[in-house]
């Protein structure tokens, strides 16, 4: 009977999405995701300060199939590095909180169906568990990385493979027609409507949910074959135990992807080569341990130079709120490095940075040399540093500089945030704290 009952409930998901009460559940998601306008301009406030008329006149929309969602406002986000750009879609509030719903829905039914293996965007699961995952596969001894980039996932989503196989997980016909609508809305950049024939709006709330449909039949295929993978959305690393044996698995999923799912392999970033020189969701697994890539720690430093420009007058105590703002995100993800020294090489660039920049507001060596004596360094060694003829940049690494300037006082006083060091024991003093950096 429960069975039944079940089966009668999966097939009346469009009547629980056409409930007042479940569209507000929707808007309670959309408003925790926050986000900026769609090309109707209406902000999450002024949708909220009518809610309840909004919901009501959607679910009569929905109820008589005359919902049309709008054309997504068509954003451009520079990728890393200067690499061209990614190109997000921004919804409108109404159709976000149509989708939000869907996705509420039904995620409970379809998330059961995915692959272990799978950690992308789904409930309990993240990038750190898929990269600790990762760890333990090449702990097995599968050192060997079969490392998959697709190109342009989500804008080359093949939408009738989409659907279909949304049907095979969704027996209500009429949320599948609701998703058709959705990926076909359009898009609007410079006042340009351009209709969508393929992929899927990277910013709406179903995209994460609908890339793991469309990659599932990947899942299925590898596991199929017995291999041992970890997937975060588009990336992808297979795990085998020789290198012939992975650049067999690359040439036979390169022809799968391409033939069966109608993807594209970046050729360029993919690659077969061993764990230690491939990245997976930024981290590296080397013998054994966990790294922050190489790649990752560069776009580090650089977002440290970004945040500590030259030639500025901007408040030291501001720079340093903006850089905790990104290196409190930062660290915590990329915490999980086994290699401590990372971490502490990205703080001492920051100190380094912010030490250069209070040398640069001293006009006059002078003004220098009374800064560095009032912080407690002896006159002698100050003397000797400033008047050294060394630049800037040299001056911020040397003993003097360091000493006024030291962690502790970065910490302590001027509230900078510092992962890498551990708590001093109770009875380490501030001078001596202060004579060691």
């Amino acid at each position: 009977m429960k069975q039944l009952e079940l089966i009668d409930d999966k097939q009346r998901l469009f009547e629980r999405l056409c409930m007042v009460k479940t569209l507000e559940q929707g808007f309670k998601t959309v408003k925790a995701n926050r986000g900026s306008p769609g090309i109707d301009g209406v902000t999450i406030e002024e949708y909220e300060d009518r809610l309840e008329e909004e919901l009501v006149q959607l679910k009569k929309e929905l109820e008589s199939w005359n919902y049309k969602p709008e054309p997504v406002r068509r954003v451009e986000i520079p990728k890393p590095g200067g690499k061209g750009v990614r190109l997000l879609g921004v919804p409108c509030i109404k159709d976000r909180v149509v989708q939000a719903t869907i996705k509420l829905l039904v995620e409970p039914i379809i998330d059961p169906q995915f692959s272990d293996s799978n950690y992308g965007f789904r409930p309990g699961r993240s990038q750190k568990k898929a990269v600790e995952a990762a760890k333990e596969i090449v702990n097995r001894g599968k050192e060997h990385v079969v490392d998959i980039d697709l190109s342009k996932f989500f804008d080359r989503v093949n939408h009738d493979r989409l659907i279909n196989r949304l049907g095979i997980m969704i027996p209500d016909k009429r949320i599948l027609r609701l998703v058709g609508i959705t990926l076909r809305s359009g898009v609007m950049q410079d006042g340009k409507i351009t209709p969508t024939t393929e992929g899927t709006t990277q910013g709406s709330p179903l995209s994460p949910l609908l890339s793991n449909v469309v990659l599932d039949e990947l899942d299925k295929e590898l596991e199929r074959r017995g291999l041992e993978f970890c997937r975060f959305a588009d990336d992808c690393n297979i795990f085998v135990g020789s290198n012939k044996s992975a650049e067999r698995v690359m040439k036979s999923i390169t022809h799968f992807i391409e033939k069966k799912l109608k993807l594209v392999i970046n050729q360029e970033k993919s690659k077969v080569a061993l764990s230690k020189y491939v990245k997976f969701l930024g981290m590296t697994v080397i013998a054994g341990t966990l790294a922050i890539s190489l790649g990752s720690m560069n776009r580090g430093m650089e977002k440290v130079k970004e945040l500590t420009p030259r030639g500025t007058h901007y408040p030291i105590e501001k720079t340093i709120e903006e850089i905790n703002k990104w290196y409190v995100g930062w660290s915590s993800y990329y915490g999980m490095t086994q290699y401590p020294s990372q971490l502490k090489k990205i703080e001492g660039h920051i100190r380094r940075r912010l030490r250069s920049r209070i040398i640069g507001q001293q006009k006059k060596k002078r003004y220098l040399v009374k800064k560095l004596i009032k912080y407690g360094v002896r006159r002698g060694l100050v003397e000797k540093t400033v008047y050294s003829n060394k630049n800037r940049w040299a001056l911020s690494h040397t003993g003097a500089v360091q000493n006024a300037f030291s962690v502790y006082w970065f910490r302590e006083t001027m509230g900078l945030k510092i992962v890498s060091d551990k708590k001093l024991p109770h009875w380490f003093s501030v001078n001596r704290w202060i004579k060691m950096t």
